[in-house]
Formats: structure tokens, C-alpha cells, sequence
């Protein structure tokens, strides 16, 4: 490995236990686009593989074994192009047992599920490899890659065929924390104060390539312009790219998202259906478990009566790139779009939406804060079915039957409870009482930025949680 890398200590150690373990080793590695798969393996190998080859995005069958015989022919292969996917892995058997010599053999495939064209028979003959030649290898380590979260998981990893439970490790690559969103801007010299990077959170999530693209030279929403709304912009179509590296048939997704984008709290299977049009069947819940796998909705269960209710789930959009696009896209204009609106009420309600997000992917931060690292809690959003309608950004539901009520504000500077806002909260506490029917202990919790301002409304809060602890690793 050449380079220092951001984060990525817990995979790093798992790679590294994978070199060193003397036996064949089957690796699945998986995650959203530009999350940093292939830089991890292509750093942590330093490129040194001993077959390296990549699908190619929306390939035919032809083109696909054409790329891979390309890289077989990159490491000493004179024979013809093979016709189907078994003679190419038998190539490539004897192209390696030719080149086998001292230390690991690793043979890294990259966009794995673009070689599994429509009856091309490539997952077969994948499994047919693994399990007749590398498999009895203690020399190889076999790695393959996707950014289709939901393909890799159903065809490799909870394979029902030749690879059924095959893969020694599965590795998911996460998005950056916020903690380690700052220690890669500061390493790209870009020193900003921690508001100004939970504001580029709130945009481009913690996904490495995005954060990439920023300027140090440039101020917040002037980057934002130039990669997002600028002509030509590198992230001006990256929505519908991103969905369609996650999902081979990527409408349905979107029109799931889009209508996510405009419900909050969330919203459940069936009512999902019902403003989609379409029937709440077996073809949706797929749909929406895919979301899930890909980090970009969440599926929560709130308590009613001490008992969770499955049916009454509830499906929330946390992809903050998502959210952004879809709040803002469709307003587009020219010029300088973002810095003209900063600070207008439609980017200030969407500041506070994305915060509650960014706390929502922060939890176990919130949690060490709060002294519940060893406490089992199960983590919520609420909303009464009673009028007036109550709400409640996070529910932190504890197993010492206490439960942290959780107020979520983004401000700039010290918060300043209102008598009408504590009158609310007083509200939203005995309405969730009354409707969960809970006998757990209420506490409540403020997550603001900078704190609350002390009033005479501030002096019963007895925990609050910070920008800080946010940034904690």
C-alpha cells in the first residue's frame, strides 16, 4: 500500500488479514458509485494483481468478453477470443497456472455485474471457476467488485447456486463520516470551519470522489455552482447516473425517491403504493429492501403499545446527494444559481431538513455523546395519527427504559428556545406518550449546532448534543 488513506481502517485491516491468511480467499466488495472501491484495492495491491480486468458499463455479451480477453491479452494471452464465459475462465486458469510464482495471485474483476449480461451464463461460469480451481489454490485471492449494491448482494453474496455461500469476505464500502469528511479536506488543503463542512455534507454526502471535486480556492457555493449547476458540471447528471449504477432498470427507484424526497418523516409500503399507482406487492418490497441495501432510504419501525408493528414500517429518504437534487434541480437556473440563494427560505428550509438527515447517519456519534455506547437503543422518527398532527425528528428508544426525545434544529448560532416552541415540545411528548402508551422515561434532547442560548426554557434540558460531538470519530 502507497499511499495514507482517509478512513477505510477497519476494511484496510481486513485486507490485510486476507493477504496473510495462506488460504484461497474469495472477496465481494460492494457500494454506492464513487464511494472509493477500486482506489482502495487498487492502493492497498498498488496495482500489482495478477489478472485485472473491468466490465464495461451497459456492454453486450460481445463487448464484455471482448474487455476481459483485452486483459488476459495484457498479461500473455495469444489465443483466440473465447464464445462463452467457460471457455474464458478456462484461458484464464491456464494463463495463470503458467505465471504462477511466489507470493499471492490476485485476481481483481471491477464492475462485476456489467459481465452478467442476459443469458450469458458469466455467474455460472464465475462459480464454476471458484469452486474447480481457485478455490483449491492457497495462493489466490479473488476479488470482485460492483457498485450495484442490490445485484452483487442477491447474485454473490446470497448466491442460491454454484457460489452459495462461497465469499470468505464481504466488504461494503460506506460513504466518509463527517469526522473523516474533515481530516480528507484538510489533506486536500482545504481548511474550512466544521459549519461550513457540514454544508458541503448536507450536499455531497461523505462520498470521496464528490468531496474531490472541491476547490480550496473557492468558496462553498462557489464550488457548488461550478460542479453542480455550472454548464457543463460535473455533477450536473450524476442523479441519474448514480441510480443507474445501482439498478439495471433504474425508474422504478427514482419514482420511489421522488416521492420519498416529498415526505419528511417517511412514508409506509402501502401508502407509498398508493401515491405511486401501483400495487403494494412482493415486486416493492424488493424495490424498496434494494434502497435500503444502498443506504439510500431507511426503514424504521416506530412502537406502539411496547410492541413493533412490521406492517406499519415506515421508508425514509437519507441519501443527502438525493435530497439535494431533488429539492433543488428542478429550479435550476443560469448564472450563478447557489450563491444567490444562500440564505433564502427555501435553502433554509432544506438546511434544516439535510441536518436531521446528517444526525440520522450520525447516530452512533449522537449515542457516545449521550453515554449510550453500551445501552441498546433502537433509533426512530415519529408522527401521531391523532389531530393536530404531532412530530418527532429522532426517538432514541432505550433498553434501561428511558427514551431521549429528540428536537433537531440547524441554526448558526445558539439556539433560543421560544414559550411557544416549548409549549410545542410539551405537546409533542404527551402526544407520544398517550399513542405509544410507553411507560419509559421521558427525556429531552436538543441537537443544534452550537447549543441552546440559556433562558428560562433551557434550564430543564438536561442533555444536548452539538456540532462537535458530531465530528467525533
Amino acid at each position: 500500500m502507497n499511499k495514507k488513506f482517509i478512513g477505510r481502517e477497519q476494511e484496510i485491516k481486513i485486507l490485510q488479514d486476507i493477504t496473510n491468511s495462506g488460504r484461497a480467499e474469495f472477496v465481494a466488495i460492494y457500494g454506492r458509485r464513487r464511494v472509493g472501491k477500486t482506489y482502495l484495492i487498487q492502493q492497498f495491491f498498488n496495482n500489482r494483481f495478477a489478472f485485472s480486468s473491468t466490465g464495461v458499463i451497459d456492454g453486450t455479451r460481445e463487448e464484455e468478453l471482448y474487455a476481459f480477453t483485452s486483459a488476459m491479452i495484457g498479461i500473455g494471452y495469444t489465443g483466440p477470443q473465447p464464445n462463452t464465459w467457460l471457455e474464458a475462465f478456462d484461458a484464464l486458469k491456464t494463463l495463470l497456472d503458467k505465471h504462477k510464482g511466489k507470493g499471492r495471485q490476485v485476481i481483481y474483476i471491477d464492475e462485476l455485474p456489467c459481465f452478467d449480461t442476459p443469458k450469458s451464463g458469466f455467474i455460472r461460469a464465475l462459480g464454476h471457476f471458484w469452486n474447480t480451481w481457485a478455490s483449491l489454490r492457497d495462493n489466490v485471492i479473488l476479488i470482485v467488485c460492483g457498485s450495484a449494491t442490490s445485484w452483487m448482494i442477491e447474485n454473490i453474496v446470497n448466491n442460491h447456486g454454484g457460489l452459495h455461500n462461497r465469499t470468505t469476505h464481504r466488504l461494503y464500502l460506506r460513504q466518509f463520516t463527517l469526522a473523516e469528511t474533515e481530516a480528507y479536506l484538510k489533506s486536500m488543503k482545504i481548511p474550512w470551519p466544521r459549519h461550513t463542512i457540514v454544508e458541503a455534507y448536507m450536499i455531497l454526502g461523505g462520498i470521496p470522489y464528490y468531496l474531490s471535486l472541491l476547490n480550496s480556492k473557492e468558496s462553498l457555493a462557489q464550488n457548488i455552482d461550478r460542479i453542480y449547476f455550472g454548464k457543463n458540471a460535473e455533477l450536473g447528471q450524476e442523479y441519474r447516473r448514480l441510480y443507474a449504477s445501482l439498478f439495471k432498470s433504474p425508474d422504478p427507484y427514482i419514482r420511489i425517491v421522488e416521492v420519498l424526497g416529498k415526505n419528511k418523516q417517511g412514508l409506509t409500503r402501502k401508502e407509498i403504493a398508493e401515491k405511486l399507482k401501483v400495487s403494494s406487492s412482493g415486486t416493492l418490497s424488493k424495490q424498496l429492501e434494494n434502497l435500503e441495501y444502498c443506504d439510500i432510504i431507511r426503514r424504521y419501525i416506530t412502537k406502539v403499545g411496547g410492541k413493533p408493528k412490521t406492517n406499519d414500517a415506515y421508508y425514509q429518504l437519507v441519501d443527502l446527494f438525493t435530497l439535494f437534487h431533488l429539492t433543488f434541480f428542478k429550479k435550476l437556473t443560469t448564472g450563478d444559481y447557489w450563491e444567490q440563494r444562500v440564505n433564502t427560505p427555501v435553502v433554509n428550509t432544506w438546511l434544516g431538513l439535510a441536518f436531521e438527515h446528517v444526525c440520522m447517519v450520525h447516530i452512533n456519534q449522537i449515542r457516545h455523546t449521550l453515554g449510550l455506547d453500551r445501552i441498546a437503543v433502537e433509533c426512530y422518527s415519529w408522527r401521531s395519527n391523532t389531530t393536530p398532527k404531532a412530530q418527532v425528528d429522532m426517538i432514541i428508544d432505550r433498553a434501561d427504559r428511558l427514551i431521549n426525545l429528540c428536537e433537531i434544529k440547524y441554526t448558526q448560532s445558539e439556539y433560543a428556545i421560544t414559550s411557544s416552541e416549548d409549549l410545542k415540545l410539551r405537546n409533542r411528548i404527551a402526544a407520544f406518550t398517550r399513542e405509544s402508551k410507553t411507560r419509559s422515561g421521558i427525556i429531552p434532547t436538543w441537537i443544534t449546532p452550537y447549543g441552546l442560548l440559556r433562558n428560562e426554557y433551557s434550564y430543564d434540558v438536561q442533555y444536548q448534543v452539538c456540532l462537535d460531538d458530531l465530528f467525533l470519530p
